[in-house]
């Protein structure tokens, strides 16, 4: 029988953490947030969390089409 994994929130939590600050500190993040805090746009995220997750569904939604 196959043994389940349970994830550890703290360990998912610490990658997250960990993946943000390293997708916050590419050059394509900064491309696209300077893109982004150039245009108006009404609805703006503003905390790293947001902006992360708006760059990477953004990036998915391009190389989906």
């Amino acid at each position: 029988m196959d043994s389940v994994t349970v994830p550890n929130p703290q360990a998912s939590a610490e990658v997250w953490n960990s993946l943000k600050q390293a997708i916050a500190h590419s050059s394509g993040f900064q491309r696209w947030l300077s893109e982004k805090q150039a245009s108006v746009v009404v609805e703006q995220p503003t905390d790293l969390d947001a902006c992360v997750t708006a760059y990477l569904r953004q990036a998915l939604e391009t190389l989906a089409y």
